[in-house]
């Protein structure tokens, strides 16, 4: 049986930054981008700043390859209604950081925003899915694309090149069958295992690297907490799910109206948000599992 690694979530925040172990980075970035990928700094980003939290409900890394693009990388563990619109967010904040004042538009830089979540996001039964802008024309069965020289100035083909590149892997509709290279990585994501005959780049290097055993005393400590962590949100927000849906069910069942249905479902939302509210569990990961505002769970 393989043995078991390091969660790439915990690996991110806290083995990843280390330029020896890049080249794991580097590898999972090339099989899912389909180009070589060579990491040649790690950067700062809002959030991925190290802290002693081990609820990582959230995590990125910030990286910029030797071609001067950016590539953003994110691992979702709960639930979050707004995460698209955060993923625009957070590449439209990288291109605006990254561009200095005074500079021609020209020097905007490509973006990858790379999401790994481990939530049901959206409708979609595929686990992984690329979304990147094309200009298709409303009459005519043509794609706006660049002149020729456009093409030379700033030595791209396609003006789909110019803007943000998004990648949306669903970790739990993976169906543990790899039969690719970038398969072999979705199975290491989601179940922690790296097989023998696996040979996706950057495996081997996490094979070695990546072991829990590897790890110093006090990194193990702090893994094995992390993991318990995990496991009892993930078992407080399931639990309270059930018992907020069964009671907002009753109560629309008891209008017996459209009215009613939508507040039995709300009421279910307040229901999970007291639930966990009562149990400890911190104001910002209660609306990620719930989608209510802060400040509603706040006077809850």
């Amino acid at each position: 049986m393989p043995q078991t690694h390091i969660r790439f979530d915990w690996a991110i925040k806290k083995l990843l930054r280390n330029k020896a172990n890049h080249v794991v980075l580097a590898g999972f970035l090339s099989e899912l981008l389909g180009k070589q990928v060579k990491i040649q700094s790690i950067l700062e980003s809002e959030s991925n700043q190290q802290a002693e939290d081990d609820k990582l409900n959230r995590v990125d890394i910030l990286a910029e390859n030797d071609q001067g693009e950016l590539i953003l990388i994110e691992v979702q563990n709960s639930t979050e209604q707004d995460y698209f619109h955060r993923m625009l967010y957070g590449t439209a904040k990288l291109i605006t950081e990254f561009l200095e004042k005074g500079d021609p538009y020209s020097k905007v830089k490509k973006v990858y925003s790379v999401n790994v979540v481990y939530f049901s996001l959206g409708q979609g039964d595929d686990y992984i899915y690329q979304g990147k802008l094309d200009f298709k024309a409303l009459h005519l069965e043509d794609k706006l694309g660049l002149s020729i020289n456009q093409k030379k100035l700033f030595n791209i083909k396609d003006v789909s090149e110019i803007f943000p590149e998004y990648y949306v892997i669903k970790v739990n509709n993976f169906n543990d069958i790899a039969k690719n290279n970038l398969d072999e990585w979705i199975y290491f994501l989601k179940k922690s295992q790296i097989k023998e005959e696996f040979t996706a780049q950057g495996l081997a290097e996490a094979k070695e690297n990546l072991l829990v055993d590897s790890l110093s005393e006090e990194e193990r400590a702090n893994y094995v907490r992390f993991m318990e962590n995990r496991r009892y949100e993930t078992s407080i927000i399931e639990g309270s799910r059930s018992e907020g849906r069964l009671e907002g069910r009753e109560e629309g069942r008891l209008e017996g109206r459209e009215e009613g249905r939508e507040e039995g479902r709300l009421q279910e939302k307040v229901n999970i948000a007291r639930t966990l509210k009562l149990r400890g569990i911190d104001i910002e990961t209660i609306a990620q599992a719930t989608g209510l505002p802060r400040e509603q769970i706040e006077k809850l």
